[in-house]
């Protein structure tokens, strides 16, 4: 795939989960609802329409592209993983975890509310994520519902997103292991990437061997954004990343990129890419935007 065509893909992605979520996070009360709070609104919106690669509900739309799923149903999907992902950055960047003050090139939502809204935010966020998925304006049957449900809980929660952020500020006192470094990636940032593969296969209703092929793309795609975005750290500036450069190395974290240096990182993602286009060979051409995200994740400057 050329890489204007694709750029323009991602973009108009982006531009698509952007429109959705701009219309999702409206002030109008939903049936069920009292009222949306101004302030609460504000602060979510914030924190979720302030730009950004939007790099997983792209994976989401795609996966369920490659088997022929409703566009109108993953693209829905997407914004409530979407949801998932601004609402774990509005907590991570709160003065107890990762206290950052700009996040994609803007105050983070802590500063430009204040630290309890940040908070009602990011949880207004986290729960809204399964409302968009069980509305009804989600045309999805009732048992897919249930699994996207089950899967996204799973990959967000203790054993998952969360959980992987308490591994991370583990780190921060005492020394990790490689193998726990590597843990700690899987479940922090791998787990929702890894749902958002599985989640477009589910939502399209693919065999489970596809699905579980997905699942392994989305577990190598995950490890690759990770250990770029641990070399990003080490190498680009806050300038060019739109948040605080250097974070690791400040609080004393080991990364693999610093432990193996620049040259063993680049090599590393370069297999991955390999491995992830392998795994896709079997559909062909049909695949060809989901080999150039795996390859524009493991490449990328910001």
């Amino acid at each position: 795939m050329r890489e204007r065509d694709f750029l323009d893909r991602l973009e108009g992605h982006a531009d698509a989960v952007q429109a959705l979520l701009g219309a999702l996070l409206s002030g109008d009360a939903r049936p069920d609802e009292t009222v949306r709070p101004e302030r609460l609104l504000a602060a979510m919106r914030h924190g979720v329409l302030n730009g950004g690669k939007r790099m997983r509900p792209a994976l989401v739309v795609e996966c369920a592209a490659l088997f022929e799923g409703d566009a109108d149903a993953a693209l829905r999907v997407a914004a409530a993983l979407e949801c998932i992902h601004c609402y774990s950055l509005i907590h991570d960047d709160l003065p107890a975890m990762d206290n950052d003050d700009v996040r994609r090139g803007q105050p983070t939502v802590h500063r430009k509310f204040d630290e309890a809204t940040a908070i009602l935010a990011g949880d207004s966020l986290l729960t809204y994520a399964f409302d968009i998925i069980a509305a009804p304006e989600t045309r999805l049957p009732d048992a897919t519902k249930v699994a996207l449900t089950l899967a996204l809980a799973r990959g967000s929660g203790i054993g998952g997103m969360a959980g992987g952020q308490a591994l991370d500020l583990e780190a921060e006192t005492r020394e990790l292991d490689e193998d726990e470094i590597t843990r700690l990636q899987r479940m922090k940032t791998g787990a929702l990437i890894r749902f958002a593969c599985e989640a477009g296969a589910l939502a399209a209703g693919a065999a489970d061997e596809d699905r579980q092929r997905l699942v392994r793309f989305g577990e190598i795609v995950g490890l690759a954004f990770q250990l770029r975005d641990d070399l990003l750290d080490l190498t680009a500036d806050s300038t060019t990343l739109g948040k605080a450069a250097g974070k690791d190395a400040a609080r004393g974290k080991k990364t693999l990129p610093s432990i193996h240096g620049i040259q063993w990182t680049q090599s590393r993602l370069a297999g991955l890419i390999e491995d992830a286009t392998a795994l896709l060979a079997p559909y062909g051409d049909r695949a060809a935007m989901l080999t150039a995200l795996a390859s524009y994740v493991a490449t990328r400057k910001n």
